[in-house]
């Protein structure tokens, strides 16, 4: 199972720092979202593409997590020679993410 299970994703950019919203499905996979959402596990799914900290902030009135990954694009859009320079696949790339069998138990 990945995360694209259970949640939805989008993301952006401003300068060098991603930022990467992940919506629950289903409210009742918010906190299995969240187990699985560490910032270790986030930089190790991205490997080079994140150079710097991540952080993760959850709004559980609205059942999503704000994933904020620094040194995330290269430098940024307008100096970096990535395909993907503004971070919109971003979100694709970290639903992608497998869950631990401790993350999502109980999810259809």
């Amino acid at each position: 199972m990945r995360l694209v299970d259970v949640a939805y994703a989008r993301s952006g950019d401003k300068g060098d720092v991603s930022n990467i919203g992940i919506i629950a499905k289903r409210p009742e996979d918010y906190e299995r979202i969240g187990r699985a959402l560490t910032p270790e596990r986030i930089r190790a799914h991205f490997g080079d593409w994140v150079r710097g900290a991540v952080h993760v902030h959850p709004m559980p009135n609205i059942h999503s997590y704000n994933v904020v990954c620094e040194r995330a694009l290269g430098g940024g859009a307008t100096s970096t020679v990535r395909f993907d320079q503004t971070g919109k696949a971003m979100s694709t790339a970290l639903l992608r993410m497998p869950l631990e069998d401790g993350d999502a138990a109980g999810v259809a």
